[in-house]
């Protein structure tokens, strides 16, 4: 959650700055995608999977979660003419979300299926 904080904290101000909110979110998803990808695996899920596989599965995810926040903004911000600061505060949330299930069922799934296993 701080992280998300820290994020849109720094999406305010580049934007603030000038830089555009497309390309200002990209380069921060981007940055914090391949941040997490070692706090998610071995903190939040530890996951003791193939490194290769996890990872494959994370950028995946990760890919999906860029195009949902992009379609995000160009629908409510572009079309719609919502302000982007709003847009993306909400958009962090839905995203997160997203991430936090599929990483779930999808990407860490070795620490997952272990524990199910072991009942």
């Amino acid at each position: 959650m701080m992280s998300n904080f820290l994020g849109y904290v720094a999406y305010i101000v580049a934007t603030y700055l000038g830089a555009t909110p497309k390309i200002t979110m990209t380069f921060l998803y981007g940055m914090s995608a391949a941040i997490g990808f070692f706090g998610n695996r071995s903190l939040t899920f530890r996951d003791k999977g193939k490194l290769l596989g996890t990872g494959a599965r994370y950028i995946a995810a990760h890919c999906l979660g860029y195009v949902i926040n992009l379609a995000i903004l160009v629908i409510m911000v572009d079309r719609l003419g919502y302000p982007h600061q709003w847009v993306q505060a909400a958009a962090i949330f839905f995203v997160a979300a997203f991430l936090f299930l599929a990483f779930k069922f999808f990407v860490f799934t070795s620490h997952y299926n272990s524990t199910v296993e072991a009942k």
